[in-house]
């Protein structure tokens, strides 16, 4: 390893083995192989990990059901992700099984460290626990659980994680960026949970002011008018709460340790030196980053590439598992003696036809199908003869269709005639067609960090009006425009021979034409903006501004119609009117040279910028541009840096034949049949090795069953972690959200006889102007939206069941009332911190939220009296 080259760790959860992987698992290895890929073609020393997540009750309790042991139950599983992975051509460097004696060895090093240095303790804990989603959950007994089971009561004797030790390191690392965690949503959730209860802390404020009536206050009462706009800094004074380095306040203790071991789980990896425990499975799992670089091996080698390669410099996980990734695990390293992750990026949810996926839903969707349907549209390229260009026939129909190279809508083309019948497509090649089509789309569609939809029809409609009728025919109707031109009789004698083009002089001060350079300034941009956007993972919006380009050479040729010059050269030529040495034909055959060439360059770099995300269909274009393997360009670091003027002129073009066929809406029937196969029925677009015909096996506990979510996880009371859903076991403080009363619009109407309240219970109530920053749905509750809001002094997050009213675009940036001192309570496993104040006409009208119509000179946290 050169010393002089930049290392880039990066990892990915790893993922549950309780059922075969689908789109959700797929979404997030893509994305992490789109950043491996950019950072190789940047030269640097990159290594790309991911794996499965193998131990635990739930996978103990699955292969005894399933009639197999649990490693067998495992070998199954996780091989059929590491299959899906080869088969779509992601690029891992190693793939981490908690099962591997090597792991099992760094796990147990680490705990044994810990309880060397006094970060572990021994202690019991009792509660209710969810077996199907491995956690413990709040509640009595008897509680169901967030697999829609009655918990089990459990009391344990554990070895217990000294947490509420780092509560301010932690804090003053994530607020100083030390520790970075994006999207800042994701950021602000991790603080919020680090602070601790602070609307509790500013009640217990209010609740200790004793208030008489508001005319006539008792002589030494303070009334609210006269508390400070902040009434947290009087708790800051009362010892209350606490400050961090960057001034901000926080509730001291309100980080529970949680628990690192099980007594009734035998299937995971023993407590080194007292094995009647079990190292907790989520524990475990985490240490995955870095047991497969090399902690804990005796091996010197090993031992280098540990020091070489940690700490990472990205974790890549759901959103449903930052506590894990950004509060435990961080906790645990700092306890342990060993560097932080540089940063946490979390993405959102993946909701198939606006609803979570889940296995209980029955609205899952395999990888599988997806490749097997569009890798029928895949198009082999095609054999030339000699490597020579002969014109096909269609090129006789040329003056009946002018253009005739839209390769993706008509059979009229300008494409080499093969001198022999293409081979049959290998299903590898087939397989990485498909892939670069889910790649494109999922990056393309959802903007990484946020929930995104995802459906058979906006992927075909995707497919076929950016890939086919966009990029793809960009490349075939300039490669085929080319072909034409070289291969007329006018420049059989040219020396640089048929299939050659770009006669134009060395001198790049001629390459662009001078009386439209606009595609050129464009691509330049285009370069500048997509690098920046990639490095901060905003894929959506890179390849928005790549599209953006392609739109602009399609409307550059479009406009220069160098078809029409071309015609009129054929036309001139067959009257033998033509002189190709005049100065006249000279100046347009190089004006057409100027046109084709801008076109052809146009496209060499958004095939270089599209190679991360799409690297099988852009290795496809980089041939036929006559620029051979892009895997080799891309190890010689010629897909950095990008400048205009990089092809050559004469460069030969390769075989040419189509790159994004368009796919015929029968396509998304096709799909769904295949993910719901009740009823088969035979399709022309695949054969019969490629269609799913049998329906999955009912027990769920089968490895062939249809998976459940597991890196995209349920919402639920606790947290999920590496794939898995293994929480922590904290002794929760909060009552359970069941014995909350119902408030808002989830309570009864009031009726006329309600009874009235006196000033002292009104001026208990702290209403507050804030603003909603962010807003999304919950998934599996349809009522309810998460909101994000800002009162000036402190951000917090309130649940709302207005989401049959109000979509999270109309809210966003709203002045809103809310009750700010209100006891927080939990629904769907979120902790909601007050109330927004809304009116609705009638017992089911829709409530009309209190707003301002002069917003914006309303102080953010001004109080309402």
């Amino acid at each position: 390893m050169s010393h002089n080259t930049k290392k880039f760790y990066l990892t990915t959860p790893i993922y549950y083995v309780n059922a075969r992987p689908h789109i959700g698992h797929a979404y997030t290895t893509i994305a992490a192989d789109v950043i491996a890929r950019r950072h190789r073609l940047l030269g640097d020393d990159t290594f790309f990990l991911t794996g499965t997540d193998e131990h635990g009750q739930k996978v103990e309790r699955s292969a005894a059901a399933a009639g197999l042991s649990p490693q067998q139950f495992t070998d199954q599983v996780s091989a059929s992700f590491r299959a899906l992975w080869d088969r779509m051509g992601i690029t891992y460097d190693d793939y981490i099984r908690t099962t591997d004696p090597h792991h099992k060895s760094a796990v147990q090093k680490l705990f044994q460290l810990l309880r060397d240095r006094d970060a572990i303790y021994l202690s019991t804990y009792t509660g209710q626990y969810s077996v199907g989603e491995e956690m413990f959950v709040e509640g009595p007994p008897g509680t169901i659980g967030p697999d829609g089971r009655p918990t089990e009561t459990v009391t344990e004797e554990n070895y217990f994680f000294r947490l509420s030790a780092y509560q301010r390191q932690l804090i003053d690392l994530i607020e100083s960026n030390q520790l970075e965690i994006q999207p800042e949503v994701r950021r602000n959730e991790v603080l919020s949970f680090l602070r601790g209860d602070l609307n509790a802390v500013t009640g217990r404020v209010y609740d200790e002011a004793q208030f008489a009536d508001a005319q006539h206050p008792p002589s030494g009462t303070i009334v609210p008018s006269n508390l400070p706009a902040n009434p947290l800094e009087i708790a800051y004074e009362r010892g209350w709460v606490l400050k961090s380095a960057s001034e901000k306040y926080y509730v001291p203790g309100a980080l529970k340790d949680f628990s690192l071991s099980r007594t009734s789980v035998s299937w995971g990896v023993p407590v080194p030196g007292d094995e009647k425990h079990t190292i907790y499975v989520w524990f475990d799992a985490l240490i995955n980053y870095i047991s497969a670089i090399g902690y804990g091996s005796d091996d010197p080698e090993q031992q280098k590439k540990f020091e070489h390669y940690w700490p990472a410099d990205l974790h890549l996980v759901g959103k449903e598992i930052i506590r894990f990734h950004c509060v435990y695990w961080p906790a645990v390293l700092l306890a342990a003696g060993l560097p932080l992750p540089k940063a946490i990026t979390a993405h959102g949810w993946l909701l198939f036809e606006e609803s979570k996926m889940s296995k209980s839903r029955g609205n899952i969707v395999r990888t599988e199908t997806i490749l097997d349907a569009f890798g029928t549209l895949y198009t082999p390229p095609p054999v030339l003869a000699q490597n020579d260009v002969i014109l096909s026939e269609a090129q006789s129909a040329k003056s009946k269709d002018p253009e005739g190279l839209n390769t993706t809508t008509t059979s009229r083309t300008f494409s080499p005639q093969i001198s022999a019948a293409p081979t049959a497509p290998a299903k590898a090649e087939q397989d990485l067609f498909a892939a670069d089509v889910l790649r494109y789309f999922l990056l393309r569609e959802i903007p990484f960090g946020q929930d995104g939809s995802f459906s058979f029809d906006a992927l075909v409609q995707r497919y076929n009006s950016d890939l086919a009728n966009g990029y793809g025919n960009l490349v075939s109707r300039t490669l085929n425009l080319i072909v034409q031109y070289f291969s007329s009789a006018s420049v059989m004698g040219s020396p640089r021979g048929i299939a050659t083009y770009l006669r134009l002089s060395e001198d790049n001060a001629e390459i662009v034409a001078p009386f439209d350079p606009e595609v050129k300034s464009q691509a330049e941009q285009t370069v500048r903006i997509f690098d920046s956007l990639v490095e901060g993972n905003d894929f959506s919006r890179a390849l928005e501004t790549v599209w953006a380009l392609v739109a602009a050479t399609d409307l550059f040729v479009t406009k220069s119609a160098p078809w029409k010059t071309l015609r009129e050269i054929a036309n001139a030529e067959a009257s033998g009117t033509i002189d190709l040495l005049s100065h006249e034909h000279g100046e347009q055959l190089k004006t057409l040279d100027r046109i084709l060439y801008v076109s052809a360059e146009s496209i060499r770099i958004i095939t270089a910028l599209l190679y991360p995300v799409m690297p099988h269909s852009t290795a496809k274009v980089w041939a036929q541009l006559g620029l051979g393997d892009i895997e080799e360009a891309a190890s010689k670091g010629e897909l950095k840096n990008l400048q205009w003027g990089g092809l050559k002129p004469g460069t030969k073009l390769g075989p040419l034949s189509p790159i994004f066929p368009r796919a015929p809406k029968e396509l998304i029937q096709l799909m769904t049949d295949m993910e719901n196969p009740i009823t088969p029925t035979p399709s022309k677009l695949v054969d019969e090795k490629t269609t799913h015909t049998t329906p999955p096996p009912e027990d769920p506990t089968h490895p062939g069953a249809a998976p459940r979510t597991s890196t995209l996880a349920e919402a639920n009371p606790g947290a999920t972690v590496a794939g898995s859903a293994s929480p922590t076991t904290e002794r929760p403080d909060t009552p359970h959200h069941t014995e909350a009363p119902a408030s808002g619009i989830f309570a009864a109407e009031a009726k006329p006889d309600t009874p009235q309240i006196v000033i002292d219970d009104f001026v208990k109530i702290d209403l507050r102007v804030a603003k909603i920053l962010v807003a999304e749905r919950i998934p599996k509750a349809d009522k309810l939206l998460r909101l994000e809001v800002d009162l000036g002094y402190e951000k917090r997050q309130i649940l709302s069941g207005i989401a049959e009213w109000y979509t999270p675009e109309e809210l966003i940036g709203r002045r809103i009332v809310i009750i700010a001192n209100l006891a927080p309570r939990k629904m769907r496993g979120l902790e909601s911190h007050g109330m927004l104040l809304a009116a609705s006409n009638g017992e089911n009208g829709k409530p009309i939220l209190a707003t301002f119509a002069d917003s914006e000179d309303i102080e953010l946290g001004s109080r309402l009296k």
